[in-house]
């Protein structure tokens, strides 16, 4: 990966133009799509297989004017006046019977009708219209809902002076989140932390354009995609925030490390490769990480999730791209002028480059002795007492959110001057909160004699029930198939004890089947909503261990460790607690929350936590890598020098920490900033969910990683880089410090300035599992040569020539094939080398001209001593006409491998290549000879 990117940053910063304008043409063709293909948001909430769901889709079926999304107003009387009088209800009774002509509307209910019960106000102040249209929600137009509300708004000019109307309902319960001049603050802060995390206006500048035209592809991207899926409004905000929060930070990192390294004198161009290659790979590896947590939404089987948590995982997806490619083109464009106005110096007590505890100094500016420096080594001096103070105060923190409560939202979170929140609060003033989330209790009932005594009977007992403050109508369909009883509840719609009263009246369904013989569901928009909250608290246990369970399996990769991940995935848990724990606090409890503006205390969003979870888990292992790879990093060469002494491992930590929290810091102010941005005037959803990710982006950054870590990792000394061998050598090994680039560096010379040897290799060994197959293995294949590898065991020499052609990875040692050292460019050696396995081969010569195709320079060729005479030649003729075809400048190398070395040879020789010689592997601990 790291090589890959190496030479991705290098293209990019040779061709900054075509980077950029690739990247202006593809939003330009978003844009277009969007424009083109746009069908608008869906707010409705459905989850397939719940009783709610499968109630609403049967009323569709049987009882259609019952079945659509229902819009209601509210009339208030004057003070003094009462809503029954003939000057209410005379031009109340004909905008019902207006509205029932209205296009759309399904069926209309007068709140004086006798079929009707609790309509009208107990104290005769207030009376509800309730109005049912056909479908639901998402497929009514918006000239609809504007033309209804201007009817219904007409009916104010026909009431006495002092009356209220109030439209609300399920049509209008939600509104479309819309962007404000509080959210540009969160980039002004970004821009301000970019100047002087820089000390330059150019190099500040480029991580938020280059984060601005990433999000603008992604959002654009969202908007085309609803022709093709159900998108919800806040998607769009979900991923806004997101793709604006990692964007600045990952060509954040990528650019830092640049310009560090180009005032330390490294070439602009070998600097931005080399930034790409290192940077880029921790930041692919965060990106990863963040797209695997947001995927991970769909364990909660929800559609709507599922698609938010994709889109968002596109917008973090195209912020990786754009950061691995983009950033390295804008360094080309500004090239010398990325290192800014150098830091001011400091006058050191202490040599920053031999710390006391003579660890492997820092190579960068970032050690300096200053700020970061005295943090880390405040922190490590009494490990125990950081450890304790940190994990208590979290703990407290983390004691509201065991109150936290969750449901979907409703008109009653909507900012208070909204019209569906004031009909909301009428409603509840007047009539109960219950009024403002009904109940329908529905089943079939053709097999009934009496269809309208069986729904009076049903209803008598459903009033019964405790939580139940009325029943408002109990009715047979027109053809007496189908029966509903709508229920009042005693509480609001997000209300736990709504909660509780649909699941009791679930529990009456078997008494029930019996006694009437009626199979009975509970619907409704509430109990639909209710059903999706059940099934995200449902989800969250096993989002939450694969959230977990993933991030000590990746950390394990990534550190070769098993302190390392568990003290991380421990310090994520806190994270998490601790941001759940300031939500309740605020919503829950109250505290602050005029302060933030919010409309209404109570429960949030319901795919909040889960949400959180997925976004925190990704960029706490962000902030992870950058922190402790360089500790790592750090330690690994001080060892290698003074040995695995608990001195070495704690000052590792020091030097570490000093070289990477100039940036750390830098990237989480800035995802604070953009987080927290979106919480003053946010949408009602996004508004937990932003304060949730700015506190957990806080709280991880820089009480967990950047205050425990150091201690919790000075504690463990030098064990905390320890790992059981044989799960040392099970695990993959993914390179995020970028070791290929820093390999390929440090090698570019070998095995000699301007080598033109197509195969060398040094110290070589290949091992199969706990078995050594190669050990200290030595090679050299100078162009249009032959070598001939032999062994005492087959499956030696076989692996010499899997090694060389990049199937079969190398344990130890250098190997480099046609100017690639490997195991770093594998990829590119895997697409040039051919390979042909002969021996028992079912048709060699076939396998021969497969390996040959494509013009490759070298080929490895396993078996030529077991052909026969007749395929021999034929083997031969292949070989010398490749040759033959080859450019002079770049002739057909072979290498192969063989039991008779003098067969191959004179097969070799027949082919007419000149004797490259034989390498003779007797046992895996003996050097592998090579007579040229």
């Amino acid at each position: 990966m790291s090589t890959l990117l190496f030479s991705l940053g290098r293209w990019s910063f040779r061709h900054p133009w075509r980077v950029l304008g690739g990247w202006l043409l593809l939003l330009v063709v978003v844009g277009a799509g969007a424009l083109g293909l746009n069908r608008g948001f869906d707010n409705s909430f459905s989850i397939p297989g719940t009783e709610g769901q499968e109630g609403i889709e049967q009323l569709s079926r049987t009882f259609p004017q019952v079945s659509g999304t229902a819009a209601q107003f509210v009339v208030v009387a004057a003070d003094g006046d009462r809503i029954d009088d003939a000057a209410y209800r005379e031009p109340i009774e004909e905008k019902v019977d207006e509205l029932a002509d209205f296009p759309g509307v399904e069926a209309t209910t007068s709140p004086y009708s006798e079929m009707v019960d609790g309509l009208v106000s107990d104290d005769g102040e207030a009376a509800i219209v309730q109005v049912q249209f056909t479908g639901q929600s998402s497929t009514i137009s918006d000239e609809t809902k504007d033309g209804f509300a201007e009817a219904v708004h007409e009916l104010r000019g026909e009431l006495p002076d002092g009356a209220r109307v109030a439209l609300g309902g399920d049509l209008y319960a939600t509104e479309l989140p819309a962007l404000s001049i509080v959210e540009a603050v969160g980039v002004v802060i970004a821009l301000l932390v970019l100047i002087v995390t820089f000390r330059s206006f150019v190099l500040a500048g480029l991580p938020l354009g280059i984060a601005l035209l990433g999000v603008g592809v992604s959002m654009l991207g969202i908007v085309a995609s609803t022709a093709f899926a159900t998108v919800s409004s806040t998607t769009p905000m979900l991923a806004l925030m997101l793709g604006l929060a990692v964007g600045i930070d990952y060509a954040l990192f990528i650019a830092a490390r640049h310009q560090d390294q180009v005032r330390s004198g490294v070439d602009p161009e070998e600097s931005a490769a080399r930034a790409t290659g290192t940077a880029g790979s921790a930041v692919v590896f965060a990106g990863v990480t963040v797209l695997i947590a947001l995927v991970g939404l769909g364990f909660a089987g929800i559609p709507f999730l599922t698609t938010m948590g994709i889109a968002a995982a596109v917008a973090v997806a195209v912020a990786v791209l754009i950061a691995v490619t983009l950033t390295p083109a804008f360094l080309g464009l500004v090239k010398g002028r990325a290192a800014g106005r150098p830091p001011r110096a400091r006058r050191a007590r202490k040599s920053p480059t031999a710390p006391a505890d003579g660890a492997e100094p820092a190579r960068d500016a970032g050690a300096r002795l200053g700020f970061a420096l005295r943090w880390v080594r405040g922190v490590t001096r009494h490990p125990w007492i950081t450890t304790v103070a940190v994990v208590l105060g979290l703990g407290i923190v983390a004691i509201p959110s065991a109150q936290l409560g969750l449901a979907l939202p409703n008109a009653g979170v909507l900012p208070e001057d909204s019209e569906a929140r004031q009909s909301y609060d009428l409603v509840g003033e007047h009539f109960g909160e219950g009024f403002n989330g009904p109940l329908i209790l529905t089943g079939t009932i053709v097999t009934s004699d009496d269809p309208l005594g069986l729904m009076e009977d049903l209803a008598d007992e459903v009033e019964q029930i405790d939580g139940v403050a009325r029943v408002a109508l109990a009715t047979p369909n027109e053809t007496a198939d189908t029966g509903i009883v709508q229920i009042i509840p005693e509480t609001g719609p997000s209300d736990p004890a709504t909660s509780e009263l649909v699941r009791e009246l679930r529990a009456h369904h078997d008494a029930w089947l019996d006694e009437y013989g009626v199979d009975l569901v509970v619907t409704g928009f509430t109990a639909v909503s209710i059903d999706i909250s059940d099934r995200l608290g449902e989800a969250l246990l096993p989002f939450g261990v694969f959230v977990v369970g993933l991030s000590f399996v990746l950390l394990m990769i990534v550190f070769r460790s098993i302190w390392v991940p568990l003290k991380a995935t421990a310090g994520y848990l806190l994270s998490v607690l601790a941001a759940f724990g300031v939500v309740a606090a605020v919503f829950e409890w109250g505290w602050g929350a005029d302060l933030l503006h919010v409309a209404r205390t109570g429960p949030v969003i319901a795919f909040m936590p889960i949400i959180v979870m997925g976004v925190l888990f990704g960029l706490a292992m962000d902030y992870e890598v950058f922190l402790v790879s360089r500790m790592r990093e750090d330690y690994v060469h001080a060892a290698r020098r003074r040995g695995r002494t608990r001195e070495v491992a704690v000052g590792a930590i020091h030097t570490g920490f000093a070289a990477s929290a100039r940036v750390v810091t830098a990237a989480a102010v800035i995802m604070f900033a953009v987080f927290a941005a979106f919480v003053p005037e946010g949408d009602s959803s996004i508004k937990p969910i932003a304060l949730a990710l700015a506190v957990g982006i806080a709280v991880d950054a820089f009480l967990i990683r950047m205050t425990l870590v150091p201690a919790v990792l000075a504690l463990l000394g030098r064990h905390a880089w320890w790992m059981p061998a044989w799960l040392e050598r099970a695990l993959p090994h993914f390179d995020i410090e970028g070791e290929a680039v820093e390999r390929e560096r440090e090698l570019a010379d070998w095995p000699e300035p301007g080598s033109t040897a197509v195969v060398a290799a040094e110290g070589l060994v290949i091992a199969d599992g706990d078995r050594a197959l190669v050990s200290g293995a030595g090679l050299r294949v100078d162009p249009g040569e032959a070598l001939v590898v032999t062994a005492d065991d087959p499956a030696r020499s076989r692996a010499v020539l899997l090694a060389i052609a990049g199937r079969l990875p190398i344990a130890d040692g250098r190997l480099r094939v046609a100017g690639h050292l490997l195991p770093g460019r594998g990829a590119w050696v895997r697409g040039h080398v051919g390979v042909a396995l002969l021996d028992g081969a079912d048709d060699p010569a076939a396998d021969l001209r497969a390996a040959l195709s494509g013009a490759t320079r070298l080929v490895v060729v396993d078996g030529l001593d077991t052909l026969s005479p007749a395929t021999g030649d034929q083997v031969a003729a292949l070989l010398r006409d490749a040759a033959h075809a080859q450019d002079p400048t770049a002739p057909l190398t072979v290498v192969a491998a063989a039991r008779d070395s003098r067969a191959a040879l004179a097969l070799l020789a027949a082919a007419g290549f000149p004797d490259g010689g034989t390498a003779d592997i007797r046992t895996p601990d003996e050097t592998l000879e090579v007579t040229a």
